[in-house]
């Protein structure tokens, strides 16, 4: 089983509760889950949230929406994740993605995972070799590599962001790297500020109503009739949430 655990929250501190922000009449998160629907080569999808207070409404929204809402740690995401596959038994992969894409592409998604599979590897992305713009990162692991790394000690960094314990240690897990064949990693399609949601809600609004299921491509002609677009939040930094984290690392304790 190939099992797709969408990452969201509510209390982010760059934009609070973007992932219920209203984008053509809905939460944005609801907007993300329906294209992530139509990729070909998931089986099951669940949202991971948290037990706090906060992500309450988040959960609900999602359970009514007709998807499997897991909830765990708001701050070991990683434990979050596990549970969160152990949850629907334990899957052979595990696709992460995160609920401010709200431009997720399905193609792409399923283009990773084919990649992953067709190469054997343990990890695979198009995020930590950015050659996609921001906001179409998709990364999949194999669940008993996802098990390993949570059952050891971990620094806060690593219980924060969920595959960096895979990544950074290539001599362990085989890696694959997924590019593209131009480099766009200039572009950023997510939501941190709200500038990114004023994109967003222009991009939407420009190809929803006449293509509810417009692609990557479909956005890339809209920016190149309306270069402005691009501009909107160009200056804001790519994962600047994870070189913060990085920054403030400390090598964790001894179980």
């Amino acid at each position: 089983m190939i099992l797709a655990i969408l990452q969201a929250r509510s209390s982010s501190s760059r934009l609070p509760r973007k992932v219920l922000a209203r984008l053509l009449g809905k939460p944005m998160i609801l907007r993300q889950i329906e294209r992530i629907r139509r990729a070909k080569r998931l089986d099951r999808l669940v949202v991971a949230t948290s037990v706090d207070a906060s992500d309450d409404e988040l959960a609900e929204i999602c359970r009514q929406d007709g998807v499997s809402v897991y909830r765990g740690s708001l701050d070991d995401v990683l434990g979050r994740f596990l549970g969160a596959a152990q949850s629907v038994g334990a899957p052979d992969w595990i696709v992460r993605l995160t609920g401010d894409c709200p431009l997720a592409d399905p193609q792409i998604i399923d283009r990773v995972i084919e990649e992953a599979l067709a190469s054997d590897a343990d990890y695979a992305s198009n995020a930590v070799e950015p050659t996609f713009p921001d906001g179409l990162d998709v990364e999949i692991m194999r669940f008993s590599a996802l098990a390993a790394i949570a059952a050891e000690p971990r620094s806060a960094a690593e219980r924060e962001h969920v595959t960096l314990a895979l990544y950074r240690q290539p001599e362990r897990f085989k890696i694959r790297h997924v590019r593209n064949d131009e480099n766009l990693s200039h572009l950023r399609w997510t939501v941190d500020e709200p500038r990114d949601f004023e994109l967003v809600k222009a991009i939407y609004a420009a190809l929803y109503p006449a293509k509810p299921d417009f692609g990557f491509a479909d956005i890339l002609a809209l920016i190149a009739r309306r270069p402005g677009l691009a501009t909107l939040n160009i200056d804001i930094k790519r994962n600047e949430g994870l070189a913060k984290s990085l920054a403030a690392e400390t090598p964790p304790r001894p179980a």
